[in-house]
C-alpha cells in the first residue's frame, strides 16, 4: 500500500465515521518524517477516540500498523504515526488551538468529506 493509498484510506474511514473538517496535507516535499498528514476532528472526546480506533483497525486490515500512538485519554487529540502518514484527530477546541493547516499552509491541502473524495487527490 502506497502512502497516498494509506492517506486516502484513512480519510475515507474518517468520512464514513462522520469526522469533521477532514484534510489531507501533502508534506513529502517539506518533511523528512512523513509524506501526508491527515487531520480531522470529532464532536467530542468519545468520538475522537472512536475515530482513532476505526482508522487504526482499517489500516491494520491492510497490514499497516502504527509505529506510535500519542494522546489517548482526555487530551483532545490523538496522533497515529503510521510511518509515511500521520493521522491527527482532534476535538474542535484542540484543532482550532493548534491550527496545523496554517503551519503547513505552503503544502498542497486537499479537503475530504461528505462521502466524496476531492477531485485530483488520487490522480
Amino acid at each position: 500500500m502506497t502512502s497516498k493509498e494509506m492517506a486516502d484510506k484513512a480519510a475515507k474511514v474518517l468520512d464514513e465515521k462522520l469526522a469533521e473538517r477532514i484534510v489531507i496535507i501533502e508534506v513529502a516535499e517539506k518533511s523528512s518524517f512523513a509524506d501526508y498528514l491527515i487531520l480531522a476532528n470529532g464532536k467530542n472526546q468519545r468520538q475522537v477516540m472512536s475515530l482513532a480506533d476505526d482508522v487504526e483497525d482499517a489500516l491494520a486490515k491492510e497490514g499497516q500498523f502504527p509505529k506510535g500512538v500519542e494522546g489517548r485519554g482526555n487530551t483532545g487529540w490523538v496522533l497515529l504515526d503510521m510511518g509515511d502518514i500521520i493521522v491527527n484527530i482532534f476535538d474542535k477546541e484542540m484543532r482550532d488551538k493548534y491550527n496545523i493547516e496554517k503551519v503547513w499552509g505552503d503544502c498542497p491541502i486537499t479537503e475530504y468529506g461528505d462521502g466524496n473524495q476531492v477531485e485530483g487527490f488520487n490522480d
